[in-house]
């Protein structure tokens, strides 16, 4: 049954987003056919989503194979599930409370301090709270302790990351509708900082002028497909058409198989960008009912695809630039005596693509591509120094790809081994949260006296 709750229902996203439209339309006493049309529609908009996200996957696993085929690679490759899958076993119990009760955690923080925001990436949650119950029980806590003091971290991270990002978000969208709840919210901060720095005058990623001959790159979907054959192409001549038709394409000709790529990644944004559009149609009408009755003023925080269509040029330059980055890293870790951290495609994507569009809204072009690229250091680097935690854990092989499990991690792991007692342990996570949430209440105090001035 635990088994069920955890990883069926509010470990699959698209159930737990569906839920909670389900409970806010339900608390706005909607009509029927209103509620079961908004909860379906809420949930085929993630099965959408996810969906065009498999498509990007299993194109980018080719890409991969190609790619370290042509180059010889070695190293680590970041991946989340990889390594959540690896401590199942030994940590699934501790991982399941820590998700249920960081949820409520969550909830309860959203009601009772000014950051209300509302988590709402099931499998980001779960992943998280499997990298905190190991390593505080790495560290020697057990029981009541290690289920508390874990739900309350996690129940913290999930409206401290989305307030992070919040005010960069409502920049993208020109509203404040939604922000982005997702592990990575360090990548797009520094992003959106870095776009402030660099982009003074910078226009858009989306205002790109196309000469008329090349019209046809105003399509998002052309032009995403152009720029990807183009990759594939590359590195399939490098791979060599031997590896490709032996291995990967089943006997089809190398080129063919490159330009089928290609159009499959493209296809993917495109069934993204329409999954997006749905559960954002859904989901934030759906939500006026948690933010009227639980928790007021909430605001629901998604996955970071959510901000995907506010700037198509964006996502694909931000993707281009943060693997570029990662690709830099590559030689750059081993001067710091650092473990190479392969470029793994997923992360790149999925956070080089949001960082881009963080960039873009605060710097431009400039910003798109600097703060695309300050997020592909951020997640080769956090991962190589979260290596040697995770390695006293057993995990050498394997590390997290999203900046904010770097981060966390290594600042977790290193209060673990400073404070080997559990008492002082807890004492010191009591006193910087404690900290944090007085410093959250100094913030909205300020703002609601800037309000005042302003209106006067």
């Amino acid at each position: 049954m635990v088994d069920l709750i955890m990883n069926d229902i509010l470990g699959t996203p698209a159930i737990l987003v569906g839920l909670f439209a389900l409970f806010g339309l339900l608390l706005q006493r909607a009509a029927i056919t209103n509620v079961v049309s908004g909860t379906l529609k809420t949930v085929m908009g993630f099965v959408i989503l996810g969906a065009g996200a498999g498509v990007i996957v299993g194109s980018l696993d080719q890409f991969s194979a190609m790619f370290e085929h042509a180059f010889n690679i070695q190293g680590v490759i970041p991946n989340n599930e990889a390594i959540v899958a690896l401590a199942q076993d030994a940590f699934g119990t501790e991982t399941a409370l820590i998700m249920l009760f960081g949820m409520i955690f969550n909830i309860l923080l959203a009601r009772f301090t000014p950051f209300k925001y509302i988590f709402l990436t099931g499998h980001h949650t779960m992943f998280m709270a499997c990298m905190i119950a190991v390593i505080l029980m790495t560290g020697g806590m057990e029981g009541f302790a290690l289920v508390f003091i874990g739900s309350l971290i996690l129940g913290s991270l999930m409206v401290l990351m989305p307030a992070l990002v919040a005010p960069y978000t409502e920049k993208i969208t020109g509203s404040r509708d939604f922000t982005v709840g997702h592990f990575g919210s360090v990548g797009y901060f520094v992003a959106g900082f870095v776009g402030e720095k660099v982009g003074k005058n910078s226009k858009s990623t989306e205002e790109l002028k196309v000469p008329k001959s090349l019209g046809f790159l105003r399509d998002t979907s052309v032009a995403v497909s152009l720029t990807m054959f183009i990759l594939f192409l590359i590195v399939a001549l490098f791979a060599g058409p031997g590896f490709i038709e032996g291995e990967l394409s089943g006997g089809s000709n190398f080129l063919v198989f490159a330009f089928i790529q290609g159009l499959t990644f493209a296809a993917g944004v495109y069934v993204i960008l329409a999954g997006v559009r749905m559960l954002l149609a859904e989901i934030v009408p759906a939500f006026k009912g948690i933010a009227d009755k639980v928790v007021p003023n909430a605001v629901p925080a998604l996955d970071c695809p959510s901000v995907f269509p506010f700037a198509n040029n964006a996502v694909v330059i931000g993707f281009l630039f943060s693997f570029i980055a990662g690709l830099i890293s590559m030689f750059l870790l081993p001067l710091f005596g650092l473990r190479v951290i392969v470029p793994g495609l997923v992360p790149h994507f999925f956070t080089g693509a949001a960082a881009g569009v963080f960039g873009n809204a605060t710097g431009g072009r400039r910003g798109a591509i600097l703060g695309a690229m300050a997020n592909g250091f951020l997640i080769s680097f956090l991962p190589a120094l979260l290596l040697p935690v995770l390695g006293v854990l057993g995990f050498e092989g394997t590390t997290f790809g999203d900046s904010d499990f770097g981060l966390v991690g290594i600042l977790l792991g290193g209060i673990v081994e400073l404070l080997s007692s559990p008492a002082l342990f807890i004492s010191a996570i009591l006193v910087i949260l404690a900290a944090i949430f007085g410093l959250g209440f100094m913030v909205d105090k300020k703002k609601n006296k800037a309000k005042s001035t302003n209106a006067a």
